[in-house]
C-alpha cells in the first residue's frame, strides 16, 4: 500500500509539474500554407459530412454546454448538472435569479466554440499554446463534476484524457500544432452549428423548442431574430479574427 501511495503521489507530482511547465512561453508557429490548408480541410471534413459530424459534433456540443455553464457561474448562478445527448442535444440545469443572469447563461452556448477556438488560435500566435493546453486540461477535469449522463461523461472523459496526455508527453511544437488544429476545428464547427440553428427557425420550425434563440426570445419577449443575430456577430466575428491571426502566422 505504501509503494502504491508513493507511486500515486509521484504520478500526481509529475502531472502537476507538466501542467505548470505549460505556462512557459514558446516561439509562435510559422505555418506553411500547405499545412494550413490541410488543417482547414480536416476541420471541414470533421464538421460538414454527417458521418463525421455525428462524432465531432458531440465535442462541439460539449463546449457549447460548458459555455452555458461558465456564463451561469459568472453571474452567480448555481450549476447543478450538464447532459449531452447522442443527437447533439444538450441541457444545463442551473438555478438563480431570473432576468439578466438567465439570459446571459442562455446566450453563451452557440458562440462558445467560436470564442474558445479564437482563444486557442490566439494562444498559438502569441506563443502561449502550452498555457492554453494546461488550462484546458484543468477545465476538462473540473467539467467531469457537472456531467450527469453517460454520453456526457464519456465525451468529457475522452476529452480530458487526450488533454492530459498532450500536456504530459507531447513536445511544445506538437502542443502548438494540436492547439491550432483544435482552434480552427472549433471555429468551423461553430459556424456549422449556427447554420443548423438558423435552419430550425426557417425550414424546421417543428424543432423550435430545442433552439436557444427561441427559448431566449420567449424569456425576454423579444424576436428570435435578435438572438440569432447576436450569435452570428460573435461567431463570425471570432472566425474573422481567427483568420487574421492565422494569416499572420503564415510562413513568408
Amino acid at each position: 500500500m505504501t509503494n502504491a501511495a508513493e507511486d500515486l503521489r509521484h504520478a500526481a507530482s509529475t502531472w502537476w509539474a507538466a501542467i505548470l511547465n505549460g505556462f512557459t512561453r514558446t516561439d509562435p508557429l510559422s505555418v506553411p500554407a500547405g499545412i494550413l490548408l490541410g488543417i482547414l480541410a480536416a476541420a471541414i471534413i470533421l464538421s460538414i459530412p454527417r458521418v463525421t459530424w455525428r462524432w465531432f459534433g458531440l465535442y462541439v456540443t460539449f463546449v457549447h454546454e460548458l459555455g452555458h455553464a461558465f456564463a451561469a457561474l459568472m453571474t452567480g448562478r448555481v450549476v447543478h448538472g450538464v447532459k449531452i445527448g447522442l443527437d447533439h442535444s444538450g441541457q444545463l440545469v442551473s438555478s438563480g435569479r431570473r432576468g439578466f443572469s438567465a439570459l446571459w447563461s442562455g446566450f453563451w452556448g452557440y458562440p462558445a466554440p467560436a470564442v474558445v477556438g479564437l482563444a486557442l488560435v490566439w494562444s498559438v500566435s502569441a506563443g502561449w499554446a502550452g498555457a492554453a493546453a494546461s488550462i484546458g486540461a484543468l477545465i476538462l477535469l473540473l467539467a467531469l463534476i457537472f456531467l450527469r449522463n453517460f454520453t456526457g461523461i464519456v465525451v468529457a472523459l475522452l476529452s480530458a484524457v487526450v488533454a492530459q496526455l498532450l500536456v504530459m508527453f507531447a513536445s511544445p511544437q506538437t502542443v502548438s500544432w494540436s492547439v491550432l488544429a483544435l482552434g480552427i476545428a472549433l471555429g468551423v464547427g461553430s459556424v456549422r452549428d449556427f447554420f443548423k440553428v438558423a435552419a430550425v427557425h426557417t425550414r424546421r420550425r417543428s424543432q423550435l423548442a430545442s433552439s436557444d434563440a427561441h427559448l431566449l426570445a420567449q424569456a425576454s419577449r423579444t424576436p428570435s431574430f435578435l438572438w440569432l443575430s447576436g450569435f452570428a456577430v460573435v461567431i463570425f466575428g471570432a472566425a474573422a479574427v481567427s483568420g487574421c491571426l492565422v494569416w499572420g502566422m503564415l510562413a513568408r
